[in-house]
């Protein structure tokens, strides 16, 4: 595939900027958070008080967990390569006669240029069933036959 090192920073660069939006979107609902915690512990007393504040702590526990996620995600991405690769394997590009995936966090699907890739995790099923795959190789996916015709 000509360009496939411009296309693989392409799609790494709109991955990190998907996940990047998602961490100011936790942090943002964190301190939401944190400040509607502070002012009920201002204003209330009582049982109501204390479910309320349980309910705060939860969503907060929560947001944490998903940062922490989002975290590891951008670890991830941060440990693509970007050069061409001829086994499947976190950052490669796998082309099929029925889809083109890119091996690196789960995020969807994804267009460029009118060309569609399926943005997928190594540790998802069909990453699992990509990673070590060469070219010529088949395999199958939710009763789906699938051929690998290229590996950048």
């Amino acid at each position: 595939m000509k360009d496939s090192v411009q296309l693989k920073e392409r799609l790494v660069k709109h991955i990190k900027e998907t996940t990047d939006r998602r961490l100011v979107e936790i942090d943002t609902a964190l301190v939401q958070a944190q400040e509607s915690a502070n002012d009920d512990t201002k204003s209330s007393a009582g049982d109501k008080y204390e479910t309320s504040r349980e309910m705060i702590q939860q969503d907060i526990n929560r947001l944490q967990q998903q940062r922490a996620e989002v975290i590891r995600e951008l670890d991830i991405i941060n440990k693509i390569e970007q050069e061409g690769t001829e086994v499947g394997k976190l950052g490669a590009l796998v082309v099929t006669d029925r889809f083109t995936y890119f091996l690196a966090t789960s995020l969807g699907q994804l267009v460029i240029d009118g060309n569609k890739y399926a943005i997928v995790s190594a540790q998802s099923p069909i990453g699992k069933q990509l990673i070590g795959k060469e070219k010529g190789q088949d395999f199958e996916f939710n009763g789906i036959q699938q051929t690998i015709k290229g590996i950048y």
